[in-house]
């Protein structure tokens, strides 16, 4: 199923989750926000938010420095 992220059209297996979405490409849920057509979602549901066709994410990872 297609969904699209930070602008990009993606394949998502169907029935995915928000948390195994993020997990498959790297990214540590402890350190992003997902926005899911135009809603923030709670950090604490993302393994219950299950991604449908179509839906828009945005993900803002955050990264240490200085």
């Amino acid at each position: 199923m297609n969904i699209v992220v930070n602008g990009q059209t993606e394949d998502c297996a169907p029935g995915a989750s928000i948390s195994r979405f993020l997990t498959e490409r790297a990214y540590e849920a402890s350190a992003v926000v997902v926005e899911r057509n135009g809603q923030i979602i709670a950090r604490d549901t993302f393994a219950q938010t299950t991604l449908q066709q179509g839906d828009c994410l945005e993900i803002v990872q955050f990264v240490g420095g200085g």
